[in-house]
């Protein structure tokens, strides 16, 4: 396991900054942390190196993109093991409409965050691609009505 960073309170201050908005400029930065934008710099490429800023990336409107359809699926596999497990995982990152998957503990073995266009689109991805697959043993989908919060990140650090 990978050991955790230590941070000093301008790391903090830059990563809280970024995480708002991740094209912000080293000399942006450099007036909101108090810092001159070399030291930004020095610190953010520190951070990428050491995987603490994995990435950047644009946030996209998936409704106005035109994939308003959005679902939460509980997955049960009909056993487990390594290649089970392996095989399900080839199967999740092959399709573009499992957004998020996650293995947890509870009632379900996997639960999938799942977008498509409409219930259409959403019908022929289970209907043609999901439940076939012969690992899957049951599927139970809530169908997301509303958004309250829909956060990125990590929340404060």
């Amino acid at each position: 396991m990978a050991r955790e960073m230590d941070l000093d309170s301008f790391d903090i201050a830059l990563l809280t900054a970024l995480q708002r908005d991740g094209s912000l400029t080293n000399a942006a930065l450099a007036g909101i942390v108090n810092l001159s934008a070399s030291q930004c710099s020095r610190r953010r490429a520190a951070l990428e190196q050491a995987g603490v800023i994995e990435g950047y990336a644009a946030r996209l409107s998936a409704t106005k993109l035109g994939y308003g359809f959005r679902a939460i699926m509980r997955v049960n596999l009909s056993g487990h093991g390594q290649g089970i497990e392996d095989e399900f995982a080839r199967f999740v990152a092959k399709h573009p409409q499992i957004r998020s998957a996650f293995s947890v503990s509870g009632d379900a073995d996997y639960v999938l965050d799942i977008r498509a266009r409409d219930l259409d689109a959403f019908a022929d991805f289970v209907h043609r691609h999901l439940l076939p697959h012969p690992r899957v043993a049951q599927v139970r989908s809530e169908i997301v009505l509303k958004t309250l919060k829909d956060e990125r990140g990590i929340g404060p650090l």
